[in-house]
């Protein structure tokens, strides 16, 4: 899993300062030992000054430097001297390989830090890429976003119009169904009335027929009573097979001394 980038930046900067820093500890350490030499050589010349007074202050002392004399070689100063120098060298030699190894080192943390940045200036390059690539997704999602949200737009703006469609809808609906009561409502007002007109009429037709059986029942006992009271006379009329001569169904006659209706009369319909 890759760092974070700021954690990878602070990683870069502390190795950075570790380098820098680092830089300079070879020259710290031969200074170090520069200083180390230089408080011993300054040891060994008070040693020599120390040699030299004892000789000045004993002249007949038989260890006198004599310059070009074979003696020399006893003289205290000389051998001091002379072992100083070899210290010295050792010093230097140790020194000069210490500065050797510390070189060889160098080199090798070099050529490790070169290999080292090369690799970091790899990895930056593929997180540079990366990176590249990680905002032409983003940029490119934000479009996609950007025309999701003008669809999610539209797609309210028309979710409202249809909204206010069904809810025009919904009232047209609402007077129609009040219309269809109020008719509903008129049309049985109408059906009961028609039906009571119709109530109406049958009872009339009823009462018409009642009416008529009646008076035709009256007039059939009239025309047996008087077929049983008058005898038939021979030469007035033709009589009928009912005691009726012709003729007289177009005249008046008395029952019970009212005028009774003519026969053609009781044939008319029950409507009058």
């Amino acid at each position: 899993m890759a760092e974070p980038p700021w954690q990878e930046q602070v990683r870069l900067r502390l190795t950075e300062r570790n380098v820098k820093q680092n830089a300079f500890a070879s020259i710290i350490e031969q200074y170090r030992r520069l200083a180390q030499q230089t408080k011993l050589l300054k040891e060994r010349n008070a040693s020599l000054l120390k040699a030299v007074g004892s000789v000045r202050t004993n002249p007949s002392s038989s260890t006198v430097y004599i310059p070009g004399t074979a003696s020399g070689e006893d003289n205290p100063v000389r051998a001091a001297y002379m072992a100083s120098l070899e210290s010295q060298i050792s010093s230097l030699r140790d020194e000069l390989a210490s500065v050797y190894k510390t070189q060889g080192q160098n080199a090798q943390r070099l050529l490790a830090m070169n290999e080292t940045l090369r690799e970091k200036e790899e990895i930056s390059r593929i997180d540079s890429e990366n990176l590249r690539k990680t905002r032409e997704e983003i940029e490119r999602l934000r479009r996609k976003v950007d025309q999701h949200n003008e669809l999610m737009t539209e797609k309210d703006r028309t979710a409202q119009v249809l909204h206010d469609e069904i809810n025009t809808l919904q009232l047209e609906l609402g007077q129609i169904e009040e219309r269809n009561q109020i008719l509903t409502k008129d049309n049985a007002k109408l059906l009961q009335r028609w039906l009571d007109d119709k109530q109406l009429q049958a009872n009339k037709m009823n009462e018409a027929m009642d009416f008529y059986e009646d008076m035709r029942s009256r007039h059939q006992a009239v025309v047996n009573w008087r077929g049983e009271d008058e005898p038939p006379e021979s030469g007035s009329g033709a009589v009928s097979g009912n005691g009726v001569r012709s003729g007289e169904g177009t005249q008046a006659t008395m029952t019970d001394g009212q005028r009774s209706q003519p026969e053609t009369g009781l044939d008319q319909s029950p409507n009058g």
